[in-house]
């Protein structure tokens, strides 16, 4: 890792300063890469390619062009892509169902459910329906439980990104305050998890958190996942901070104010092509690694 992308958290701002960009693209290649190199190694020893079953409800137009990006970035790893579409008008117990089906099944090393999934199923029970050790989304409570206590396991896979990512930067965490604005539980509270195993002191924060600018203004890392465009500007950015926007809202718009919040940050990513091509990278990389952990135990 090039020092060049040490960042501390304690730079000064100016008035021509303008933060470095947290590329999530190259970073992301070479996982997939290295994902794709194993894939084949397990193809030449199995006779099979890791397989990633896809499973979408309804025909959301954004869900349908998430399927199709995740399905041809498979193909471009080596790893075989099982498509499950499901009328938007199937029940909790239909969903259930078809997600055990998957689960039970030895050719399929790995289950995306597509959310969201309608609001009159029980999302929750769809995600608990996932095997453990084919998880690799990370959406399953067993999978959070893993995270909270740094057990072996999957992670939540844009959590999962955004510790590559800091990673990759060299961004120290120990002793840092990270704020996370956001309490989704594959999103918000798994990256808090993550980041206090790391030695972070985190602050969970959301919409609804009292006097939240001034909270905000205090972290030395500060990850945005509340799901609204723009929702922290610069004006709240510490000096140097790390912000890592994890939020994607229509017209390619994160979660933070990028134009003011670049005159402040030291490092951040932007939107799109931060934190986007980790989370599919982190997927296919757990998609891979499933497979591995399956032919091991076999």
């Amino acid at each position: 890792m090039s020092s060049t992308h040490t960042a501390s958290g304690t730079q000064a701002a100016s008035s021509t300063h303008t933060a470095r960009l947290m590329d999530g693209t190259g970073p992301a290649r070479r996982i997939i890469e290295s994902a794709a190199a194993t894939a084949a190694d397990f193809h030449r020893r199995t006779g099979a390619a890791p397989c990633l079953a896809t499973v979408l409800v309804g025909e959301d137009p954004a869900s349908v062009t998430y399927v199709r990006m995740k399905q041809a970035r498979c193909a471009k790893a080596g790893i075989e892509s099982r498509h499950v579409a499901l009328p938007a008008s199937i029940s909790t117990g239909g969903l259930v169902e078809k997600i055990t089906e998957l689960s039970e099944d030895p050719g399929v090393h790995g289950i995306l459910l597509q959310h969201p999934v309608g609001p009159h199923i029980d999302e929750r029970a769809a995600f608990e329906a996932i095997a453990p050790h084919k998880d690799v989304d990370g959406v399953t409570t067993h999978s959070f439980a893993a995270m909270s206590f740094g057990l072996p396991g999957f992670v939540s896979c844009t959590p999962g990104g955004i510790m590559r990512l800091l990673a990759e930067y060299d961004v120290e965490l120990t002793g840092k305050h990270a704020v996370v604005v956001g309490r989704s539980p594959i999103l918000g509270k798994p990256a808090g998890m993550l980041l206090l195993e790391r030695n972070a002191t985190v602050t969970y924060c959301h919409s609804r958190t009292s006097d939240l600018s001034a909270i905000v203004r205090q972290a030395d890392v500060l990850v945005a996942a509340v799901g609204r465009p723009r929702f922290i500007t610069g004006e709240d950015i510490k000096p140097g901070a790390v912000v890592i926007d994890a939020g994607y809202n229509p017209g390619n718009v994160g979660d933070v104010d990028f134009a003011s919040a670049a005159e402040r940050a030291g490092l951040i990513t932007p939107v799109p092509g931060g934190v986007g091509p980790m989370t599919i990278a982190v997927l296919l990389a757990q998609t891979v690694e499933a497979a591995v952990r399956g032919s091991d135990t076999a």
